[in-house]
């Protein structure tokens, strides 16, 4: 991961983002009240900048931030990280304390076309996006995985998944049987939309939701990361490592 702006060198298929923000940040936030946590400093920059450039660098054109809690700080400050070579649009949910399924909905009727899907506090390496999208059947949902498992920091914690050849066959922190880790970054086509909206319960429903039933419909694509890194930043722990980790990547 570097701070450069760069261009993908291929014309880039997906052009369009959604970054979920719409959180509290209840494990990091203690009893700040003022916390924000996709700006929360991470070797020295706002967590969210990581994943705004690396958008940019992979050819990505627009991005739509679901904001939520806070929204109007979050919205003023994520403005001003935002460089003007890309269109970003605040797409605000009023119900953020639901699950992140719902963060997702919100953004519906601003999508028509495939697109990528990520969370402010995940850090990823610049090549996972750019083989995502170049790997993706845009007919289906297309997850990054990890299969370095023994490499995932705080795996309890971690989304596992349970693949057969490249398809996703179930998913959830609590699997069993798993062979990868789930990253938290896609490429989805606006079908997940409607497997969202099947999935809810009592007005509710997490992403795993519509990424599980999509999965029953064989419809889920699971890309490895090979050897890239990515980090979760959900805790204190994982903060300290992701610094540790960002020290020793390469700055070119």
């Amino acid at each position: 991961m570097t701070s450069a702006r760069r261009s993908t060198s291929s014309q880039n298929r997906v052009t369009e983002a959604v970054i979920l923000m719409a959180g509290c940040g209840s494990r990091l936030r203690g009893s700040d009240e003022k916390f924000l946590k996709p700006l929360l400093p991470v070797g020295g920059r706002p967590l969210v900048s990581y994943t705004i450039d690396t958008l940019i660098e992979t050819g990505i054109k627009t991005i739509n931030a679901v904001i939520g809690f806070e929204a109007e700080r979050l919205r003023a400050a994520v403005k001003e990280l935002a460089p003007a070579e890309v269109e970003i649009r605040f797409i605000e949910n009023r119900e953020w304390e639901k699950q992140n399924g719902i963060s997702l909905l919100v953004a519906a009727k601003q999508i028509d076309a495939p697109f990528v899907l990520t969370m402010s506090d995940h850090l990823f390496d610049r090549e996972i996006l750019e083989r995502l999208i170049q790997s993706a059947d845009l007919s289906m949902l297309n997850v990054a995985i990890d299969r370095k498992i023994g490499s995932v920091f705080d795996l309890n914690d971690a989304m596992k998944v349970q693949t057969r050849s490249d398809r996703i066959i179930a998913i959830g922190k609590t699997l069993e049987e798993y062979d990868a880790i789930d990253i938290g970054l896609f490429v989805c086509p606006p079908e997940i939309f409607d497997y969202l909206e099947r999935a809810k319960v009592d007005g509710d429903c997490s992403l795993a939701d519509g990424v599980r039933a999509m999965a029953l419909d064989g419809k889920v694509r699971a890309i490895d990361i090979r050897e890239a890194w990515w980090q979760d930043v959900d805790t204190p722990e994982m903060v300290s490592e992701a610094e540790r980790k960002l020290r020793d990547r390469p700055t070119n």
